[in-house]
């Protein structure tokens, strides 16, 4: 009977050769998956022996791996913002890139509901989430809020064009335990008759069409729909800019995730909507422009660029941008 260390130090000289850029950590997540233990066990008993069953389910993901086809899919389940999802082809993975914008969406969120009283009969703070995919964004924001005591105040629409997405999406919303507090729609970006929001989030496909083929071999198991964006990679981001004059309240927030090189062509994206508007890019944490927040400029204020501060006139300061260039 083979023990841990062995089938950890084999399985991961295999997918090294088969190309793996991170063979050994491939390696512990699936050996955890075939054994049903956490990674950490794992390495604190390398001796242990590992029943059949679990070797060969091991020896199974490891040929799929091999090929090519991501943990997260083989395992059925991606963690994202501390939370697990449960994943496969019918959406893309969700990235720890993507974690910044629920970052901010739960502090856009939370500024609208502390800023200043709200008096009963308020309207609940209205957020969509446009190309929910797995639900990701939309299921995280709401346990976020959920745990703030903030839900209540809170109207969450999580939508996508694809009806197999939103029925992982309502699955995952039902694992949280927030399949009441989010509501899940089919449409082209955004529903018609529900506008306008406060908060729109989007997480939409942004890499350019000709760059498809070149991505790691994983990314071909992905829907191509959640990925290709088009000649330049925001023909889809462009279509949603163009909405917010009519789905954006006068005083919402758009955030947008976008590629790294993006940044100035959707600054001047921006600059050409109708009526005045301004927009900020944000960094991740390794350096790279990720996140675009987007709003009407503020009446009676000059048009600004991502180098603005982040407020609309008298009031309560807004929450800041964090690393905006």
């Amino acid at each position: 009977m083979a023990t841990v260390g062995e089938l950890l130090n084999s399985g991961t000289a295999r997918l090294r050769r088969a190309g793996s850029e991170s063979a050994r950590l491939d390696a512990e997540l699936l050996l955890g998956w075939a054994v049903g233990v956490e990674r950490t066990a794992l390495l604190a008993h390398p001796e242990a022996p590992v029943g059949a069953d679990a070797a060969a389910a091991f020896e199974g993901a490891v040929v799929r791996r091999e090929a090519g086809e991501p943990v997260a899919y083989i395992r059925g389940l991606k963690e994202f913002y501390g939370l697990a999802f449960g994943v496969d082809r019918r959406a893309l993975i969700p990235r720890p890139e993507t974690e910044l914008l629920v970052a901010e969406a739960e502090r856009e969120v939370a500024w609208r509901l502390t800023a200043a009283p709200r008096p009963a009969g308020t309207p609940d703070v209205r957020v969509v989430d446009v190309g929910t995919g797995s639900g990701a964004i939309a299921i995280a924001l709401a346990t976020l809020l959920r745990r703030r005591r903030m839900l209540p105040e809170v109207s969450i629409l999580a939508v996508d064009c694809s009806a197999d997405a939103l029925n992982l999406a309502r699955e995952n919303a039902v694992a949280h335990a927030v399949a009441e507090e989010v509501v899940f729609r089919e449409a082209d970006l955004l529903p018609a008759a529900e506008h306008p929001f406060d908060v729109i989030l989007a997480n939409l496909p942004y890499i350019p069409s000709a760059e498809i083929e070149r991505l790691p071999v994983a990314a071909s198991f992905e829907p191509r729909t959640a990925l290709d964006g088009g000649p330049d990679g925001l023909a889809v981001i462009r279509r949603l800019l163009s909405a917010l004059p009519s789905a954006l309240a006068p005083e919402g927030t758009a955030l947008l995730e976008i590629g790294f090189d993006q940044g100035a062509a959707v600054e001047q994206a921006v600059a050409g909507l109708p009526g005045g508007w301004t927009c900020r890019v944000q960094a991740d944490l390794s350096g790279r422009p990720r996140l675009a927040s987007v709003e009407r400029a503020a009446v009676g204020s000059t048009v600004a660029n991502s180098s603005s501060a982040h407020s609309t006139g008298p009031g309560p300061t807004r929450p800041s941008v964090t690393g905006a260039r």
